[in-house]
């Protein structure tokens, strides 16, 4: 490796050490409970910051190959540092600094943001935050246009809903709907939305009246039926009349 492409690699391994070790939450990036982060989203945040857009997936796994492979793991697409010196506040008492916060979603999920609330999915959680700006960043990841919720923590927490702190970002695995302000749904996205689901009903295949493990009786095969005297000649009324002799012989009178 050459001395400027050595000075790279240890730029951004000391980056990378700060993000993933120090403080995730100034990039808007909340770890998983193991401290993962997906590599997609570190180069997101990394790329968000003047003079790290040229990182590259490819840099990253040139870091692990080198030098500094002891400082950080990586698996099925995720990384983390080996060294973290945060932690997520797992106190009954979460300080909240606003009884408010923003939450930045995908514009087409909108309409049903606003009418169903944000469910809890397995994997995902939602990462809000007291700053404005720091919320549509995080929101920019999913949708360039992202429309900015308010959400009354504060009333969700005292309701019940749990609520994970990591430095200034809070994390929530499911927020009702009446915890929920924000812009007005438009008519015209009320129409769309209606539009994709009347289209997606049209476009469910059939649903087939036999169900897994039935089948279809074909009488033409059950072994039970006459079968047929294939190449046989039939009888003529001499032999019949010789077969029925044989039979008055044999019975009883």
């Amino acid at each position: 490796m050459s001395k400027k492409n050595q000075f790279k690699s240890d730029d951004i391994s000391h980056m990378m050490t700060y993000v993933l070790g120090h403080k995730p939450f100034e990039f808007g990036l909340v770890p998983d409970n193991d401290g993962f982060v997906s590599v997609k989203e570190l180069l997101q945040a990394l790329h968000e910051e003047p003079g790290w857009g040229h990182v590259r997936e490819g840099s990253i796994r040139e870091l692990l190959m080198g030098e500094s492979r002891s400082l950080f793991e990586s698996d099925a697409g995720k990384i983390r540092a080996i060294d973290r010196r945060w932690a997520f506040n797992e106190t009954d008492v979460v300080q909240l600094p606003a009884k408010i916060l923003y939450l930045g979603i995908r514009r087409n999920a909108h309409p049903v943001v606003m009418e169903k609330g944000l469910t809890r999915v397995e994997g995902r959680s939602y990462v809000l935050s007291p700053d404005r700006e720091m919320a549509e960043r995080i929101g920019r990841r999913r949708d360039p246009n992202p429309v900015l919720l308010e959400i009354r923590v504060d009333a969700a927490w005292k309701d019940g809903i749990n609520v994970r702190r990591i430095g200034d970002l809070f994390v929530m695995q499911e927020i009702p709907v009446r915890f929920i302000a924000g812009p007005p749904v438009s008519k015209s996205a009320i129409k769309e939305r209606l539009a994709r689901e009347e289209k997606r009903q049209t476009q469910l295949p059939p649903v087939s009246q036999f169900q897994p493990g039935t089948f279809i009786l074909d009488l033409e095969r059950d072994p039970h039926l006459p079968r047929k005297d294939k190449g046989r000649k039939k009888r003529s009324w001499k032999e019949a009349a010789r077969k029925d002799r044989r039979t008055m012989r044999t019975v009883p009178w």
